[in-house]
């Protein structure tokens, strides 16, 4: 009977749920000198998909530009999990979902970016870890 009470916090599956890279200005952009500006945008959303298990996705998007009218590249990647959470009460779920499961989602997304940022032919973009638990504070902030 005790064991049927512990608390459960399982990943089920990791993956890629959208991957997208867009080079408007090659090859052009290639012969272009200068220190790109680089935008990135981080979001996160979560939904139940039966009682105990939770899918979470955090979309990263960067951006780089030489200025206004030349962007370098975008790329936005849609890394998702479904996890197992049971037995935990329901404000500790609001907060896994909002901040472990990014937290250990946002590796995989970084990799992702800056593998495919290689691949179309830049140097890679390392980005800096993201505090998660800042972000689902000002999220709760703002649904107060």
């Amino acid at each position: 009977m005790s064991e049927e009470l512990q608390p459960v916090f399982s990943i089920e599956r990791l993956y890629v749920k959208d991957l997208s890279l867009e080079v408007p200005n090659a090859p052009h952009i290639f012969l272009e000198q200068g220190e790109p500006e680089v935008d990135m945008r981080v979001s996160t959303g979560s939904e139940t998909l039966e009682d105990g298990i939770y899918s979470v996705d955090v979309t990263v998007t960067v951006t780089a530009k030489l200025d206004e009218n030349r962007t370098m590249f975008l790329n936005e990647v849609t890394q998702s999990g479904v996890f197992r959470l049971e037995n935990i009460p329901e404000e500790d779920i609001k907060m896994l979902l909002g901040v472990a499961c990014p937290n250990i989602l946002f590796p995989y997304a970084r990799e992702a970016i800056s593998s495919t940022v290689t691949r179309a032919g830049f140097p890679p973009v390392l980005l800096a870890p993201i505090n998660f638990e800042a972000m689902y504070q000002q999220q709760q902030e703002g649904n107060a």
